[in-house]
């Protein structure tokens, strides 16, 4: 594994004539999302939230179709027949009865607003969006995806970006923890957006880490190949992971989830605990990245 802190060195803009994502329309949408909606605990809000994002990427000029028996919504660029699209995707379920503000509305407010960005500009590029249900149950919605889902759409795989929990920063308090035990101490304040890629992937890593989006962003990115996940089962646990396993190229950004969260899968979960400025950054580079990536 090589781990990078961020150095910027080229500006990488949003398209022409694209929107800035807005930190008030995260926390709205985090707001509007965060009620406990498990697949089967939960099951008429997972079904409610399922709708409310078909209904989002509908008025933002994408083609919407509900994949495979757990219900994942899938969200088209118009006129991507036979050409490599890039995803940004995000779990929609949350564990029982917990709002799930950070796991993951707010991977799901991040997408959003990427989409309305990508819409609003000038150069469409193509990217397409996932909301994967179940994961919470084992990944079944991405695995599903994967196996039937992917051979089945009607463009090819470019690159999937995956957010699982990005909204919880911290200036100071507890020392952030880490799955692995080699990152400097400099890395241990919680304020930092982890990205965690593999083989073809990781050449995200460089365009994130040079991107002078979002300067107020520390970033951390990690560089994986082969089969570390054995060695280190934590990187295995969000939605990339199905992708990895069947060779797919696939990024995982996230505030590190429960290395730093307090509130993760409890009911403290709320919208209140999270910075919307962090999330706002997030978008911003997400929505330069992916741009750059699909043009």
């Amino acid at each position: 594994m090589w781990i990078q802190e961020r150095a910027v060195e080229e500006v990488i803009p949003l398209p022409r004539g694209a929107a800035m994502p807005e930190e008030g329309r995260l926390r709205r949408w985090v707001e509007h999302l965060a009620v406990p909606r498990h697949n089967v605990a939960n099951a008429r809000n997972n079904v409610w939230v399922r709708d409310e994002l078909g209904a989002a990427f509908e008025r933002y000029g994408l083609s919407v179709r509900l994949q495979g028996r757990y219900r994942n919504v899938v969200a088209l660029p118009r006129h991507a027949e036979g050409r490599p699209v890039t995803f940004v995707a995000a779990h929609y379920d949350s564990v029982p009865d917990c709002p799930g503000a950070d796991d993951n509305a707010s991977g799901l407010a991040v997408m959003l607003e990427c989409a309305r960005v990508l819409a609003q500009s000038d150069d469409g590029p193509l990217v397409g969006f996932i909301a994967f249900n179940a994961e919470e149950d084992g990944l079944l919605g991405s695995r599903d995806f994967v196996a039937h889902g992917l051979p089945a759409l009607p463009c090819a795989l470019r690159m999937a970006h995956v957010l699982e929990m990005v909204g919880f920063r911290k200036r100071s308090g507890p020392v952030q923890d880490l799955p692995f035990p080699w990152v400097p101490q400099s890395l241990r304040t919680p304020d930092f957006l982890g990205l965690v890629g593999k083989g073809r992937s990781n050449a995200v890593m460089d365009r994130a880490i040079q991107s002078a989006e979002s300067p107020g962003l520390r970033l951390l990115t990690a560089k994986t190949w082969g089969p570390l996940h054995v060695l280190l089962p934590d990187l295995r646990r969000s939605d990339h992971f199905p992708f990895w396993t069947a060779g797919k190229p696939a990024v995982l950004w996230t505030d590190t989830a429960n290395f730093r969260n307090p509130h993760y899968h409890c009911s403290t979960d709320t919208p209140d605990t999270l910075d919307y400025v962090f999330m706002q950054e997030v978008a911003t580079l997400l929505s330069a990245v992916v741009s750059r990536e699909a043009a």
